[in-house]
């Protein structure tokens, strides 16, 4: 069972709400470790339960036709999955995948406690409200990205965003489906920019150099 204090660390937004709030949460929520590389989700399953995330993150995904994926948003601490959130609400299933891509813990509540709580307290419903909100202007602007953006130019905010001191450690294949594109795309431009002198390409790595 997860203390309150934990949970509000976790979740600060909730500090100014009710007790009894953090109390029902708490009480109704059970702590769920989750391993790295567990798929959560799946196109089409029924959302039993809902997931407070504590630490780690959760990536949500679309997968195309031919098996090309695209990442909608990723899920942190302090965070819960609208679409998951979106289901239980509406009763449907879950329209994407979720995916933990580290380890992940996170106060697990029933999808029937979860309505309760929503329906009995404003502060759950604003909470879901400004998830819903932040998430919404975030695929609008992946969607303005994939329709209008320039790949190479999408690749190189992706790059300049996810590195840290100009370094960042990932597959091709990974930024492939974080982009909603082809491997094969990601490695031509990044050999392009190698050619550029604007990064510098070993296994694995990427580091930023003329950026």
């Amino acid at each position: 069972m997860i203390t309150v204090d934990e949970f509000l660390k976790a979740f600060p937004s909730f500090r100014s709400g009710p007790g009894a709030l953090i109390q029902k949460l708490t009480t109704a929520g059970q702590l769920q470790l989750i391993p790295a590389q567990t798929r959560i989700f799946s196109k089409g399953d029924t959302c039993k339960a809902i997931a407070f995330v504590l630490s780690g993150e959760i990536r949500v995904f679309k997968i195309g036709e031919k098996g090309r994926e695209i990442t909608l948003y990723e899920v942190g601490p302090g965070e819960t999955c609208i679409l998951n959130a979106a289901c239980i609400l509406s009763n449907t299933t879950y329209p994407a995948n979720a995916l933990a891509t580290s380890d992940v813990s996170g106060l697990l509540v029933s999808s029937s406690d979860f309505r309760a709580i929503v329906k009995e307290y404003v502060e759950m419903r604003d909470f879901v409200f400004t998830l819903l909100s932040r998430r919404l202007a975030a695929v609008m602007e992946l969607v303005e990205e994939v329709a209008f953006g320039r790949m190479d130019q999408r690749l190189m905010d992706y790059l300049v965003e996810k590195s840290e001191n100009g370094l960042i450690e990932t597959t091709h294949q990974k930024i492939a489906n974080d982009l909603g594109t082809s491997r094969e795309v990601v490695s031509r431009l990044l050999k392009d920019f190698e050619r550029k002198e604007r990064v510098s390409l070993s296994r694995n790595s990427i580091i930023l150099l003329n950026v």
